[in-house]
């Protein structure tokens, strides 16, 4: 007899163990971070190691099974709605395009750093870099023309993150430690302090939250778990994909962070100017430092192609939000591209009104941090439901057949996600507290900024939720029925399919 549970999507095979690696690697890489963490030379190698075995392994498996077995439209919304009812699915889905909203400002202040950079001479690029006028005015710039470069299509998206993700992180990535080994075999000064230890001083918490947003590095993995279903043997396969990208992220951060702080004295380390400073002084170490101005125009580009295609990926999300009937008729609309732009009219609003942060805060340094951190803490939230969704599914519908399952049965699934849990709370703890290394301005208002955003981000979808009417529900609505709904039970009570 024919198993209906079968995720439909199974069938498909066109997906290698090296494709998919390349697909999570693409994903997750992203050079605007490294100098946060050049700040703790060797100990580094420490946290990109922890963070992946705490977070990138544990979230990569338990997002892999999830979207496997419930492979209808809605993604995360779906996987947590299947476990804990529509409320909370509104909720993680909510907070993953959050998210995505307040990180838009802090990688596009990257961009408009990256950009000062391209002219000369470096001591006005330094200037411009921390000019508050020119990051809002490029950051706003950068980010409407994405927006409605969007409206145009996924297409037109798409093709900017393409040739942005080559020629904007993968090669400036691998000229960055080229040059890295070049400079060490010129004999040049080391900056990097071989002094401090390979593992942390877990005593000092102030030390450890620039760490903490490593797992943000590392984001993005529900978003590529969705492709699962197209390997032949996921069981097999995926496994092996997640272990080859993770020992080729690794490599890079790691190579590339202890790249920057060989050449950059620790003192001297900024969030935002450091990467193109380190650029400037490497290839001027070769004797060609105009070609520091032009690795500033590629790293430009490839946040632009990476913003470009992330404004509509968790918007879309909130699209099938709102056909299942839990978002107003209005945002349930589309251009004749099919692309939901009132959603995007309101994310864009969001990151206009974000980057008045930059006129409260002390410099464009704190208010990238503040801006990072916040992001960080929702995405986190966000991941522990995940977690919980996982928990409960697999005790609510333990005979659904599942595409992909963590290997080693209950035993290690129970040692994966306590893991993951663990890890992804202690980051979400650690988040709230001022960093020793950088100036934020006073540690009472930089905490109470961050708590009070929590509240207001966490508390807006159950707000909407509350709000919903039953003119919400579109009766020609394509948003397929969850599992409990057919069955007829409620989302907490086991589902007694065979």
């Amino acid at each position: 007899m024919e198993n209906n549970n079968k995720p439909k999507s199974a069938v498909v095979a066109s997906l290698s163990t090296i494709a998919m690696a390349i697909m999570i690697i693409t994903t997750i890489i992203s050079l605007r971070g490294l100098p946060s963490q050049a700040e703790f030379g060797l100990t580094s190698i420490f946290y990109y190691v922890f963070a992946a075995i705490f977070f990138l392994i544990p979230f990569a498996l338990v997002c892999a099974e999830l979207a496997s077995t419930w492979t209808k439209s809605g993604g995360l919304f779906r996987w947590v709605s299947e476990a804990f009812g529509p409320k909370w699915g509104l909720a993680a889905m909510y907070l993953e395009w959050q998210t995505v909203v307040i990180w838009f400002p802090s990688v596009l202040m990257f961009a408009s750093v990256a950009l000062a950079y391209t002219f000369w001479p470096v001591s006005f690029d330094a200037w411009l870099a921390g000019n508050k006028i020119f990051t809002v005015c490029i950051l706003l710039g950068v980010y409407w023309f994405s927006t409605f470069n969007t409206f145009r299509g996924i297409k037109s998206a798409n093709k900017i993150s393409t040739l942005g993700g080559l020629f904007g992180t993968i090669i400036p990535a691998a000229i960055l430690i080229l040059l890295g080994i070049i400079y060490l075999a010129m004999g040049k000064e080391i900056f990097l302090p071989l002094d401090k230890p390979f593992f942390p001083d877990l005593t000092n918490f102030n030390t450890l939250v620039l760490a903490a947003g490593i797992f943000l590095f590392y984001g993005g993995m529900e978003m590529q778990a969705v492709h699962v279903n197209q390997m032949g043997n996921p069981a097999k396969q995926f496994p092996k994909a997640v272990f080859i990208a993770v020992v080729a992220i690794l490599a890079i951060f790691i190579l590339a962070t202890l790249t920057i702080g060989i050449v950059i004295p620790e003192k001297d380390i900024n969030l935002l100017q450091t990467l193109l400073i380190a650029y400037n002084d490497l290839w001027a170490t070769v004797g060609l430092p105009w070609l520091g101005n032009v690795m500033a125009l590629f790293i430009t580009f490839g946040v632009i192609g990476q913003v470009s295609v992330i404004i509509a990926g968790p918007s879309t999300g909130l699209l099938a939000v709102g056909k299942a009937g839990f978002l107003p008729t209005a945002l349930q609309k589309t251009n004749k591209n099919g692309i939901q732009t009132p959603i995007l009219y309101i994310q864009a609003a969001f990151v206009t009104v974000l980057t008045l942060v930059l006129v409260v805060l002390p410099s464009v340094q704190s208010a990238y941090q503040i801006l990072s951190q916040m992001a960080t803490i929702t995405y986190l939230i966000m991941v522990l439901i995940i977690y919980g969704a996982f928990i409960w599914l697999r005790h609510t519908q333990p005979n659904k057949a599942r595409g992909f399952k963590i290997p080693g049965g209950k035993p290690f699934a129970g040692i994966v996600t306590i893991i993951g849990f663990a890890g992804a709370l202690l980051a979400l703890v650690l988040s709230f507290i001022p960093p020793s290394q950088i100036t934020t301005g006073s540690p009472a208002v930089y905490v109470g900024i961050l708590i009070l955003g929590t509240l207001i981000f966490v508390a807006v979808p159950f707000i909407i939720y509350a709000k919903k009417k039953a003119s919400w529900k579109d009766a020609k609505t394509d948003f397929e029925p969850f599992d409990w709904q057919i069955e007829g039970r409620q989302p907490s009570q086991i589902s007694k399919q065979k």
